[in-house]
């Protein structure tokens, strides 16, 4: 099985899916480990990324998916996925991969993200991130309100892990 654990910056996406794969003892794939340096240069100057940015950083972490599955090996992936064609790209004809969706409030999200210190990803592109999001109809969606330890027990519950 392949988790993929999705949400816009600030929805707890790291802090989950590193805990949910040390619970499980499988490996952890950061999205934003796969970003080209441009990327983060970009997002850093608090410009949006555009789907020509995005292109290779999906095929990147898809690629890795691939390589899992081939290998049989069960792993927990974040990354943003904010719209259905990009969640297609990194999942289509892969019924190993389940989506798990952290959504919460926008205050809660800003909060979040004014708290980081030295991540490349501002505050101030929560917006647009929000604008362009597409939340996902067949994934298990979670509220980031409670602790990051009883999100994680609710998920192993409802993938039956």
């Amino acid at each position: 099985m392949i988790i993929l654990i999705t949400g816009v910056a600030g929805s707890g996406k790291t802090t989950i899916g590193r805990l949910l794969a040390q619970e499980l003892q499988w490996p952890y794939f950061e999205g934003d480990d796969f970003h080209p340096a441009a990327n983060k240069e970009k997002m850093g100057r608090g410009v949006p990324l555009d789907d020509n940015d995005r292109e290779p950083w999906l095929a990147a972490i898809r690629q890795t998916i691939d390589e899992c599955v081939a290998q049989h090996r069960s792993a927990v992936f974040s990354c943003s996925a904010l719209k259905e064609k990009y969640r297609r790209q990194l999942a289509d004809g892969r019924t190993e991969v389940r989506l798990v969706f952290l959504t919460g409030s926008r205050e809660l999200l800003r909060e979040r993200l004014e708290g980081r210190a030295g991540h490349y990803m501002k505050p101030g592109m929560l917006d647009s991130q929000l604008t362009i999001l597409e939340p996902p109809a067949d994934a298990l969606t979670v509220d980031v309100g409670p602790s990051p330890e009883m999100l994680v027990t609710g998920i192993r519950r409802q993938l039956a892990l």
